[in-house]
């Protein structure tokens, strides 16, 4: 197994970074099965004989999951690199299915809990991590580029998950979707993700020490009053104030996407009702997250791009305040049409999406690359108790609402304009973000300097 060792994982000299992308995809758009739970989930509260909140459990559990396993091996990755990184990410994320199609096979909802939940959100948090600090090793000269290369993937895992999860239901269950066809389905999908993300694995590099992109002069960043050139370990990160304000922001800007983007398949079926039934049908459900997926994807390339012009603090201005916005429109108007309804939450899920892609460069700018994978993986525990406050009050005002298949758009308000003031939150959040004091910064040798003044200046980037 010495080939998954770092050392042997260093580009040659002329090796192009542009093959790295595709490594950094192949993981991420497996682990961005995640996102296509919603397809299905009401197929699982009957098989149980449960509510959509004890199923929802199961989104949650893998998204704590991942911030804590991000937190806690983020040093690991670092040390080990991307190889063995993504490596041990595959066999996590294939072993959850397995043991989750166990518990769903023998009706044992714990065991679904502990395979996809616990055990694939390790493989979550270990995959997300790995190839993104590595790409911004990568793209020095473009870390917003960089790391919605990356995260665009995760992103878009629905839009593949979501279609194939439907049409081997069918295929497994031809007179309509039960457990044994969800089993089933987890074991194929255990099997195919594994395969595809050992591409990732086999083909994934890192720049040899003292590498630099044709070109590229670091000193031209000293221009950025919000980028710094120094640098500041993950122990020292965690103890500014810089790092809990983002910690907030990832936290609201999440809260308020997860628990609509985890409910949009009943979410459009209840928001046209008439006479008690909808008027959208299931395979337009699934297509709906798929769309969903689409605008997730592109924009967390399109937004973390944006943001290397416009800077990260200006982009999540964007994300937060216009978001807050559009929540209230598809609360108060979102039911009048179909196209009208579509629309927002697509606008609103790309803001999601761009929100994940832009925090690792917000990081970098911040804190620099000595330890960005490790602090990235620290920060992600907002993402995973997002994942367990966002679905919590979904979940929870619709069952106090009404019975699952009986809601209808009214019912959804409440949750929406709550998310409202969950996003101006952050809003004020990201107002509150300066440089990092000096005195946090590191040496070469790891000590930090004397100096201890804040900086005063803020800038746009």
């Amino acid at each position: 197994m010495s080939f998954l060792d770092r050392e042997h994982t260093v580009a040659p000299p002329g090796y192009s970074r542009w093959l790295i992308p595709p490594a950094a995809l192949a993981i991420h758009l497996c682990i961005g099965q995640v996102y296509a739970t919603s397809v299905y989930k009401t197929v699982l509260v009957e098989h149980f004989d449960t509510s959509l909140t004890a199923i929802g459990v199961i989104f949650s559990i893998a998204i704590v999951m991942l911030g804590v396993s991000a937190a806690v091996m983020g040093t690991w990755v670092d040390r080990v690199g991307p190889r063995k990184a993504m490596f041990t990410s595959a066999c996590c994320w294939s072993a959850g299915f397995l043991v989750g199609a166990l518990g769903i096979a023998t009706g044992q909802l714990w065991l679904v809990y502990l395979g996809y939940g616990a055990l694939g959100g390790i493989g979550l948090g270990i995959g997300y991590i790995s190839p993104v600090s590595t790409l911004i090793k990568w793209f020095p000269d473009r870390p917003g580029l960089a790391t919605g290369m990356a995260i665009m993937g995760f992103g878009g895992g629905a839009l593949i998950a979501s279609p194939l999860s439907k049409d081997l239901m069918s295929l497994y269950a031809p007179d309509g979707a039960d457990g044994a066809s969800v089993a089933k389905l987890f074991l194929t999908l255990g099997v195919v993700y594994f395969a595809v993300m050992m591409l990732g694995v086999f083909t994934v590099r890192v720049p040899a020490p003292g590498w630099k992109p044709e070109g590229f002069d670091p000193s031209r960043l000293k221009a950025k009053p919000m980028v710094t050139t120094a640098q500041v370990s993950a122990n020292n990160a965690i103890k500014t104030p810089q790092f809990w304000l983002l910690w907030t922001v990832l936290f609201c800007n999440v809260t308020a996407g997860i628990g609509i983007l985890e409910q949009a398949s009943p979410m459009i079926t209840d928001f046209f009702r008439e006479n008690g039934t909808s008027t959208v049908t299931a395979a337009a459900a699934a297509g709906f997250v798929g769309l969903l997926s689409v605008f997730n994807m592109a924009g967390r390339f399109v937004w973390s791009s944006t943001s290397d012009f416009i800077g990260r603090k200006p982009v999540y201005v964007v994300y937060l305040g216009v978001g807050m916005g559009l929540y209230t429109l598809l609360a108060l108007v979102g039911g009048e049409s179909t196209a009208l309804f579509v629309l927002l939450a697509a606008v609103i899920i790309s803001f999601y999406g761009g929100g994940f892609a832009t925090v690792p460069a917000y990081l970098r700018d911040l804190f620099g690359t000595f330890q960005v994978g490790a602090i990235h993986g620290r920060l992600l525990t907002a993402w995973s108790t997002a994942g367990v406050v966002g679905p919590l009050i979904v979940n929870g005002i619709l069952d106090a609402r009404g019975t699952p298949g009986e809601l209808v758009a009214a019912d959804y308000r409440p949750a929406l304009f709550t998310m409202v003031g969950v996003l101006a939150v952050g809003f004020v959040a990201n107002l509150l973000v300066r440089p990092v004091a000096a005195h946090r910064h590191e040496q070469p040798a790891g000590e930090p300097v004397a100096e201890t003044t804040e900086p005063s200046q803020v800038g746009s980037n």
